[in-house]
């Protein structure tokens, strides 16, 4: 399944929607699959931005929830918090672009999941952040469906 078409469109989509990986794990992968690097970068973004509204409407409440009822996993939570607020320096200082700029730069500890986060932590309103994370998350596609490509063609 995973050798066809719509396998690696699919293997791309739900690379994209985990943490830590996300488009910047899904990109490069689809294309060392053979996947055609603008598909790539379309079903990577789209699978990237599926978790984003739910992390924004819910991650706090989840959070306590978590807390109340698995109390190993407060220091976990914690920890979670803690970078998230770490990381919203630059979002705090200029919102929007801020935000955008945070899920854009293709390095570890950025991305769709931290922006998310962040916004849930600074309590941003839907439609002010999930606009900013967009234009972050087609930002990061471009830069590594690039940089992917690049790399292809150098190896290839």
């Amino acid at each position: 399944m995973w050798g066809t078409t719509a396998g690696k469109l699919l293997m791309t989509f739900l690379i994209a929607m985990t943490p830590v990986s996300e488009l910047r794990g899904a990109i490069p992968v689809a294309v060392a699959n053979g996947l055609n690097v603008w598909a790539a970068i379309a079903v990577a973004i789209v699978g990237n931005l599926v978790p984003v509204p739910i992390l924004i409407l819910f991650v706090r409440r989840f959070f306590n929830w978590l807390r109340k009822n698995i109390a190993s996993l407060n220091g976990f939570v914690t920890r979670l918090e803690e970078r998230a607020m770490k990381k919203s320096e630059v979002v705090k200082k200029s919102e929007f672009w801020g935000l955008a700029l945070l899920v854009a730069i293709p390095l570890p500890g950025t991305g769709a999941w931290t922006g998310a986060l962040v916004a849930a932590m600074l309590n941003m309103r839907m439609k002010r952040a999930f606009p900013a994370i967009l234009l972050g998350v087609v930002a990061a596609g471009l830069i590594i469906g690039l940089l992917s490509h690049t790399v292809g063609l150098a190896i290839g």
